[in-house]
């Protein structure tokens, strides 16, 4: 028994048994158009903010300011370990020859991209989990909170620092080759060694950071709109930036110091910050633990 398909005529009408089962039929007399419909396409989630993009910028920003500045650091450093001019520490690395001058930029340039990529990527994953854990807690103390773990996070590399201020350090220049070298000799001291001067850094990197997270947005809206200029974002991004690297870099100055003295020690007993503060205090006087040298200045006004 076979099945036919009748086809109804543009006037005709089914019969109203059918008109609820049967789909209706495409007009004939008019132009054949498509008349499948795509199914409705699923609701896509909103894709998801970059979590990568704060460790990337980070990165690229330290990178830049590490490689540009290390000159200038290196006078900063000799100036903290020695106090001595700004002359007398240029003439010390002019005197030791351009070979010199980038001597120990691998760990300070590991350090700091890390470190930043840290500081920035991970103050916004602990602010997320702060506001998706605690939604009760106000903005600025979900601020304050994850710019303070972040330090803590970012103090982990503290092995880095105490290699660069060793790599630093003219006293040094014969008896280590290199980053390499000076890790290994670490190592007969123990673990403990790499993480001299651990304190210091936990005490400046909290501070540090919820002054520059706070201060941050609000300093950059009290600086003129730039409109829809795309130099005049970068300009505004600058500015703050530089004014806030020096404030905070002149703030946390003698905590520097101190970290510098421990950190230039290789073996023997460690120093409290205390005893180091009251050794400087005693052999150099006010003015050396609390006065930032030019070089220290600039070079924070550039990160």
């Amino acid at each position: 028994m076979g099945f036919s398909i009748v086809r109804q005529e543009a006037g005709g009408g089914l019969p109203p048994s059918l008109a609820g089962v049967l789909p209706s039929q495409p007009d004939q007399s008019s132009p054949q158009t498509n008349t499948m419909v795509e199914p409705p396409l699923a609701a896509c989630p909103a894709p998801e903010d970059d979590h990568s993009r704060e460790f990337i910028c980070g990165w690229g920003a330290a990178f830049i300011n590490i490689t540009v500045t290390f000159p200038i650091n290196k006078v900063m450093f000799r100036q903290m370990l020695h106090g001595i001019s700004t002359t007398k520490a240029m003439g010390q690395l002019r005197r030791e020859g351009l070979k010199n001058l980038y001597r120990g930029i691998l760990p300070p340039l590991c350090q700091k991209t890390i470190s930043t990529s840290i500081m920035f990527g991970m103050f916004d994953q602990y602010k997320r989990m702060l506001r998706r854990l605690h939604p009760s807690l106000s903005d600025r103390t979900t601020m304050a909170v994850a710019a303070t773990l972040a330090g803590c996070t970012e103090a982990l590399l503290c092995p880095f620092e105490r290699i660069q201020t060793v790599l630093q350090d003219k006293k040094f220049h014969g008896k280590y080759k290199n980053s390499l070298h000076i890790s290994r000799e670490l190592w007969h001291y123990g673990v403990r060694e790499y993480y001299r001067g651990m304190v210091a850094i936990l005490i400046r990197n909290g501070p540090s950071n919820i002054l520059f997270f706070g201060l941050r947005t609000p300093l950059k809206n009290a600086l003129p709109d730039p409109q829809h200029l795309w130099w005049g974002h970068i300009l505004t991004d600058f500015v703050s930036g530089a004014f806030l690297g020096a404030f905070i870099s002149t703030l946390m100055y003698p905590i520097n110091v101190i970290k510098t003295h421990q950190q230039c020690q290789v073996g023997g007993r460690f120093q409290s910050m205390h005893q180091t503060f009251w050794y400087l205090y005693r052999s150099r006087g006010t003015s050396a633990m609390v006065t930032p040298t030019q070089p220290h200045t600039i070079i924070h006004v550039n990160g």
